[in-house]
């Protein structure tokens, strides 16, 4: 007669269980799963969204049209012709080969590498050929302007955060305070941080500005020049974004033990030694979480070109978020800017499995 009893329980506990859940899995699947799986829907029609919306049967059933519309063309070939990207690229298969050779990466670590550099040396290389054109003229060059916001973004970040964390690494009173001035940034929206920043970078009133004219320089119209007007989106978001990593390294730093810096102490590790030799390694797992999540984030950038630069000049900020943006609210294009969205899913959900599983390897 115990078993039959044990199994109700249990089931009592599984029903119990399930009906806690049940408000956020609805809540998730209605918001999220829905909306995804009728986005990629309409990715597959030629949707426009004025004439859907008087005419729910205006829309037509063309496949993966979109997705060619969009990232392909006519008479595209492939070659070596981005000198910078394709060598790094190449750079980065050889050093994840060695590495893994000599122990350095792990297995994982070393496939990651690799097929990111493989990416780097593949897409880069193609290109119309003679009498051939893009399709979409602007997504492949949308989507550069993006990695590239992502590359200088996410190093400034981390590094930024990095340092931040071991300065203000002390249980002091004055230690809390900067921690809560430098954290504060996080707190404000998008509209607050680049109205601050398009007055520190104008030309006339802005801070930068003035210094540049003390020390008897030119002051540089950064938002409006095609040279400076990433690296002022790119500023302004490192400034922006510092407080949740710096919050994550601090907790990283805080849970390494003081026996292992008193060890390392007694090897002469101390100072930068001790920040290279124990300090890093054993944030391994942080930096990583830190790097992911920030690739992630600035993947979806919108608000800081869409305010600050407008996309300009001449479509050197304008990034993939306010691309689709404008093709689906503006040119009411609605199935093709859903195909670039699955496109950009597909990239932070690549990241995604990866932190996932980084964070696998390291238990």
């Amino acid at each position: 007669m115990q078993e039959p009893k044990a199994a109700r329980k249990q089931l009592s506990q599984t029903q119990a269980a399930w009906l806690l859940l049940s408000p956020f899995l609805l809540t998730y699947a209605f918001f999220l799963v829905y909306p995804f799986f009728r986005g990629f829907w309409i990715s597959l029609h030629d949707w426009n969204l004025l004439a859907v919306a008087f005419n729910p049967d205006a829309k037509e059933f063309i496949g993966l049209r979109n997705y060619e519309r969009v990232m392909w063309g006519r008479n595209i070939e492939w070659g070596f012709v981005s000198t910078f990207w394709q060598g790094l690229g190449v750079l980065g298969l050889a050093a994840s080969v060695y590495l893994r050779r000599v122990g350095r990466l792990s297995r994982f670590n070393a496939i990651a590498l690799g097929v990111v550099s493989l990416l780097l040396v593949v897409l880069p290389g193609f290109h119309p050929g003679e009498g051939g054109r893009w399709y979409d003229r602007r997504f492949w060059p949308t989507v550069g302007n993006t990695l590239l916001f992502v590359g200088l973004a996410v190093p400034g970040v981390t590094i930024s955060a990095l340092l931040l964390a071991a300065a203000l690494n002390k249980e002091t009173r004055a230690m809390g305070v900067l921690r809560t001035l430098f954290f504060l940034s996080q707190v404000l929206s998008v509209t607050v941080v680049t109205l601050i920043w398009q007055i520190m970078f104008s030309p006339r009133q802005g801070l930068i500005a003035n210094i540049t004219e003390t020390f008897g320089g030119t002051p540089v119209n950064w938002l409006t020049n095609e040279q400076f007007a990433m690296a002022a989106i790119v500023i302004a978001t490192v400034w922006w974004s510092l407080g949740i990593a710096m919050i994550l390294f601090l907790a990283g730093l805080q849970d390494i033990s003081k026996e292992i810096y008193e060890a390392a102490a007694l090897d002469n590790a101390k100072g930068p030694k001790a920040f290279w030799y124990v300090t890093l390694p054993n944030l391994q797992r942080t930096i990583t979480l830190v790097v992911v999540l920030q690739i992630i984030l600035h993947f979806q950038v919108f608000g800081q070109s869409h305010l600050m630069t407008q996309g300009g000049p001449n479509d050197t900020t304008q990034v993939l978020v306010r691309y689709i943006y404008q093709t689906g609210f503006r040119d009411s294009e609605l199935g093709r800017a859903s195909a670039m969205a699955v496109f950009l899913f597909v990239i932070m959900g690549t990241f995604s499995v990866i932190q996932f599983i980084l964070g696998r390897e390291g238990k």
